[in-house]
């Protein structure tokens, strides 16, 4: 499970996904979302702007990561 540190109070999913490496790009990031690929803490979430918080967990393609401080 890759491990994301806040900088500030939360990250965008898009932003997240970056930032682990799960997606090459914002684009990438976005249809990703788009298509239904991305759970947040266990259902499924189409909002690229979803804001993450300190415990969130993120799935795509059997890869996790979770947010923390």
């Amino acid at each position: 499970m890759e491990i994301i540190h806040l900088k500030e109070d939360y990250i965008k999913l898009g932003q997240a996904l970056k930032a682990a490496g799960l997606a090459e790009s914002g684009v990438e990031a976005k249809y990703a979302i788009q298509d239904g690929e991305v759970m947040v803490n266990g259902e499924i979430e189409l909002q690229r702007g979803k804001k993450l918080y300190a415990g969130d967990i993120v799935e795509y393609h059997g890869d996790a990561i979770k947010i923390e401080d």
